[in-house]
């Protein structure tokens, strides 16, 4: 501990120095006994999906257009905030440290920056919950790789949280950048502004290299576990390798149904 706090100390003064609201209470150990707590909300989730589109479907689709707006445009704002903080941290911490010392995580793990955003972050997957509310409420299409990703991702991101997941720096890190572009996606859609026709695809593309890239880390920590700073266990890459693996196959196949088959559709149609 001792070792991990002088590194956080001269992490700080090298590189990021935390702002006032950054050093606030530690909410760590209420967040680690959340992680039994993050199965009943799971499980309460998947029961109000089920209940809400009962609900819904003899009544007409709510508009909700302004509360979309505000609802899209506050995790935008959170997300971006959370980009700027992590990417710098994260980034600066590579180009100095290398690469092994941001995969391994140990070591950085109770950075007062790291430490305030994890906790965060943890907490707004809950938050991001109300997505699906939106999307039965509005009677729009709930497919199954939404509520699925919604779903796991609370719970590794819990399970990442209380066990110290090597690598979850870069889950964070990553997650964050691609939701401050998808959640200002969404605002500006909600509003009906006009915006870049590819900015949909772009966005599914990011999500698919996040995976990637999750799994490369995920590797990258087995294969360093031996070295001193690092923590892994069979347990933690069996679960991140499953979800990331997951996650690239549905993205990926949503990127094809939504994309790449409408086109070779109206490409065979001319002919």
């Amino acid at each position: 501990m001792a070792t991990s706090m002088n590194f956080s100390r001269g992490l700080n003064a090298e590189l990021v120095q935390p702002y006032d609201f950054e050093m606030l209470r530690d909410l760590r150990p209420f967040l680690e006994e959340y992680w039994v707590t993050s199965f009943l909300i799971v499980l309460i989730y998947l029961l109000l999906i089920f209940v809400g589109q009962n609900y819904m479907r003899p009544r007409k689709s709510f508009s909700l257009q302004g509360p979309l707006i505000l609802w899209s445009f506050c995790l935008a704002i959170f997300s971006i905030l959370g980009t700027v903080r992590t990417w710098k941290f994260m980034g600066t911490l590579l180009f100095t440290r290398g690469l092994q010392q941001t995969v391994c995580f140990a070591n950085y793990i109770d950075d007062t920056i790291v430490k305030f955003w994890s906790c965060i972050f943890v907490l707004s997957k809950v938050v991001e919950l109300g997505d699906t509310a939106f999307i039965i409420l509005r009677k729009r299409p709930l497919i199954f790789i939404h509520w699925y990703h919604h779903s796991t991702v609370l719970l590794f991101t819990s399970f990442g949280f209380k066990n110290r997941v090597p690598s979850g720096g870069w889950f964070m890190t990553m997650n964050f950048g691609v939701h401050s572009i998808m959640y200002t996606y969404y605002t500006l859609k909600a509003a009906k502004v006009k915006h870049p026709s590819m900015l949909p695809m772009a966005i599914t593309s990011l999500q698919i290299l996040q995976m990637v890239m999750g799994t490369i880390f995920g590797i990258l920590n087995y294969i360093w576990r031996q070295e001193k700073g690092c923590y892994a266990t069979t347990e933690h890459f069996f679960w991140s390798f499953m979800l990331y693996g997951t996650y690239f196959l549905l993205f990926a196949h949503f990127f094809h149904q939504a994309y790449l088959r409408p086109k070779s559709k109206a490409k065979s149609k001319s002919q």
